[in-house]
């Protein structure tokens, strides 16, 4: 008698046919006590690939060696969850028992068809059902299920997927998987109910999900993905609580997809409650040793100042560090807010305990497959068999999201080998790091311009910085090379080596042009988060470059071509309305347009090489260094030039910028700068080194438009500079509220106001043997010999007013797909005699 079991379909007849009690832990599988086998004693029939003694060994013996009912059983399930078999069959034939198995078909190849959008690389490193891997029907549905999520992902849900088997000989089978992807599945719209405190407009900034626009297609936020809104609630949530609302609750994230609009439709469900500020700060402490007052000043939360829970978690994070450092490596700051519904106002109390005593056993990295471990645990300013610190792991998570390495960091903790040990998880998962781009723009100062770089962010997988870059464009063109080593002999020091050509050709707003090679290494300093102090070093080699026609004066009387000639301004101001202006009457130096005194000279003087030591102390409390709408920014630089080279000066500058939001989304900025150069020893100071200025200083003005100009009205009239300016600047920029938010134009209102002076380069060239001559320029060639008659040489005259420069103006803001777009049309108030205005200004980039 035969009985027999198949995993796939039947109600087996065995059961029926026999009323004998038996144990039956499977149904079809009947065997009696008295037939019970051991391992040796199983045929496996059907098997290719599968050693027989493999299937042998998912039958476990019981007691004394023997295989009863329910080690069968198990054996069966077993080698079904395996996945390598199609079909398993137990029979008993006699005094053995038989296992016919038929194995899965081997994929022979994984293709995909349909696929644009998406590439085969990426869909073949998701997909389970890999070539000369075990063909599972279950697993190909998974797959199939998985390349669907990820173009959902991508925003595509109406995508089908169909996977299609084709057989091949020597039971092997080729795999594709046929897709249809599907329109892009945007999102329509973003609403949010319950918002009274900040408008629409305003809270789109916050989250990363945008609307579809005509240029969508540039970007990807637009896309539907759930994750990302989910996301986007706990961002709202924070930006409330920073800003004072200690009660909100984002309810909830409701979408709807729209068939009309075919996208998605996302509206935010608030409860804002009320707006709190700071009634009170205090101090305690259970430890006896540790003055609670004594952490007061790593507090960042102000009596009178709005409730800001960032603040908060930045000052408990400050304070814990700190009593780490001073022997209390298990203090636990806790902050505690007791509200006054009424008064609106919170007591804020930093509570400081004694926490477990936890030491870190390991910690465990993983997900990084191309970053190396040390990049990874060098963020954390703890290691293995350091006392467990929550504010330290937090500061780690924190940093390693900055990194920018990773889409996801995620620092959990789990249970050690005893209860006063635990083990870090730190998860990642690792993002594309490279960028290769090609950028182009124009502005009304540089002209046309094209750039090609790339670089990459985590190169090598070591965390280091590299990019190369070439610039072309119609006045500017260079190449750059830089690299950034962030942990300088695994100091947090970051070491920059910057390496540069610059070309800035003669354009309408200078006569000549300059040639710079440089080589500029620096060290960064991470001072506080928001503090940071840049030294740097920096080597350069500089040139002018000047056309013929701007610097022939040969001096030279064309009567007979060898007596020394020097024009007074009363002979050219007769010749040029003489019989023949075309300059062979004598006209001389300046009557075909000479470039300055001061330009000539750097020209003639060749290549000079500036060595210069400088720093740059940076604050900065911006809310976002794109878009930013509250913060202040402050750059502080000094450079000293004098370490060897052929230029000595002391340059200081201030840079500072301030926004604050005002109604109904507009925010204000208020702009200073100023900046002075101090000569340095006996060496003159060079036009080079002044300072030049123009809408950069007060917006309305021409580039090198303001300030000292050498007011010869034969010559070029150039912009020579001046060592000391101060600028103002006052600015309103609000959004087209009947445009969408995605479109990211802004309109802007402004005054400015400023000021260049001071020149104090050279004035004159004295020549070598030259009597009582201080006013003289030299003459070109530089073989023609010295005036014969001293005094009638021309010196540089230039205006230098200590005048205010003030405008005021208009300007379209477009934080556009295309990278930032600025136009602006300003009127000059107030300018100086000789200063060249420009009303309208547009400037912008783009990479694709």
């Amino acid at each position: 008698m035969k009985f027999g079991l198949r995993v796939r379909g039947g109600v087996l007849a065995a059961l029926i046919m026999f009323a004998v009690p038996v144990a039956m832990p499977l149904a079809g599988v009947v065997i009696s006590p008295a037939a019970a086998q051991t391992v040796n004693s199983i045929e496996v029939v059907g098997n290719r690939r599968v050693e027989v003694e493999t299937i042998r060994s998912y039958f476990k013996p019981g007691p004394g060696g023997a295989l009863g009912p329910g080690q069968i059983d198990d054996g069966l399930k077993a080698l079904i969850e395996t996945g390598l078999f199609q079909d398993v069959q137990i029979n008993r034939q006699g005094g053995r028992i038989v296992v016919t198995v038929v194995e899965n078909p081997v994929i022979g190849r994984v293709a995909f068809e349909g696929n644009k959008k998406i590439k085969d690389e990426q869909l073949t490193a998701e997909v389970q059902s890999k070539p000369r891997g075990t063909f599972s029907r279950p697993m190909v549905q998974s797959d199939a299920q998985r390349i669907a999520e990820i173009y959902r992902h991508s925003g595509r849900y109406d995508v089908h997927v169909t996977p299609e088997i084709i057989e091949q000989p020597n039971n092997r089978v080729d795999l594709v998987f046929t897709i249809e992807e599907g329109a892009k599945t945007g999102v329509k719209s973003i609403e949010f109910v319950g918002n009274n405190a900040f408008s629409a407009y305003r809270l789109k900034d916050v989250i990363k999900t945008h609307e579809s626009n005509l240029l969508s297609f540039l970007g990807g936020n637009d896309v539907y993905d759930p994750d990302r809104v989910e996301a986007d609630r706990d961002l709202i949530r924070r930006f409330y609580l920073k800003n004072g609302y200690a009660d909100v609750q984002v309810v909830a994230a409701l979408t709807e997809y729209d068939p009309e609009k075919k996208g998605f439709l996302v509206t935010f469900k608030i409860e804002e409650g009320q707006q709190y500020r700071v009634a009170s700060v205090d101090f305690q402490s259970t430890i006896a040793a540790l003055d609670p007052n004594s952490l007061r000043s790593f507090s960042r939360v102000n009596v009178g100042s709005l409730y800001n829970v960032e603040n908060v978690e930045k000052s408990v994070e400050e304070m814990q560090i700190e009593a780490s450092r001073r022997g209390y490596a298990f203090a636990v700051v806790r902050p505690r807010g007791d509200r006054n519904f009424e008064a609106h106002t919170v007591s804020v109390v930093f509570a400081i305990d004694e926490g477990p005593r936890t030491y870190i056993e390991r910690i465990n990295v993983r997900g990084n497959t191309r970053t190396r471990d040390y990049v990874i645990r060098r963020e954390f300013d703890i290691s293995e068999g350091d006392a467990y610190n929550r504010a330290l792991v937090d500061r780690a998570e924190r940093r390693l999201k900055n990194l920018d390495f990773f889409k996801s960091v995620k620092i959990t903790t789990e249970p050690g080998s005893s209860s006063d040990r635990v083990i870090l998880i730190v998860d990642l998962e690792e993002k594309s790091t490279g960028d290769f781009s090609v950028s182009g723009g124009y502005s009304t100062t540089d002209g046309a311009l094209a750039e090609v770089s790339i670089s990459e962010r985590n190169f090598l997988g070591r965390g280091l910085f590299a990019k190369a870059s070439v610039t072309y464009g119609q006045f500017a063109r260079g190449y750059s090379l830089s690299f950034v080593e962030p942990y300088l002999l695994d100091y947090r020091v970051a070491l920059g080596l910057d390496l540069y050509q610059r070309q800035q050709l003669a354009n309408n707003f200078i006569s000549y042009g300059t040639k710079t090679l440089g080589f500029s290494p620096r060290l960064g300093f991470q001072l506080r988060e928001d503090l940071s102090l840049q030294l740097r070093y920096s080597i350069y080699q500089q040139e002018i470059t000047l056309p013929a026609t701007l610097a022939n004066c040969n001096n030279i009387a064309p009567n007979n071509g060898q007596i020394p000639f020097n024009p007074t301004p009363a002979f050219i101001n007769a010749n040029l309305g003489g019989v023949d202006p075309t300059g062979n009457n004598g006209l001389g130096c300046f009557a075909d347009g000479e470039a300055s005194l001061p330009v000539r000279k750097e020209l003639a003087n060749g290549r000079s090489l500036t060595s210069a030591l400088g720093y740059t102390l940076t604050y900065n409390t911006l809310d976002n260094n794109k878009n930013p709408t509250d913060g202040l920014l402050i750059d502080f630089k000094q450079d000293f030039a004098g370490v060897g080279g052929d230029v000595s000066y002391l340059k200081t500058a201030l840079d500072a910028k301030y926004f604050t939001p005002l109604v109904s989304d507009i925010v204000g900025i208020v702009h200073l700068q100023g900046g002075i150069l101090n000569k340095v020893g006996n060496t003159e100071l060079r036009m080079l080194d002044h300072f030049q200025m123009g809408p950069n200083l007060v917006r309305g003005f021409a580039p090198n438009g303001i300030g000292p100009r050498d007011i010869n009205p034969f010559g070029t009239m150039d912009a020579i500079g001046g060592t000391k300016y101060w600028g103002a600047s006052f600015e309103l920029q609000m959004p087209f509220w009947f445009l969408p938010k995605e479109v990211g134009l802004k309109g802007a209102v402004y005054a400015d106001a400023g000021g260049l002076w001071g020149y104090q380069g050279p004035t004159s060239w004295a020549q070598t043997g030259e009597v009582n001559t201080p006013g003289c320029i030299r003459p070109t060639p530089a073989t023609a010999t010295v005036p014969a008659n001293p005094g009638t040489c021309l010196g540089l005259v230039f205006d230098d007013q200590n005048k205010v420069r003030s405008s005021v103006g208009v300007g379209l803001v477009w934080q556009s797909p295309f990278g930032p777009l600025r136009f602006d049309y300003a009127v000059p108030l107030t300018k100086g005699q000789f200063d060249r205005t420009q009303e309208f200004r547009f400037g912008g980039g783009t990479s694709f």
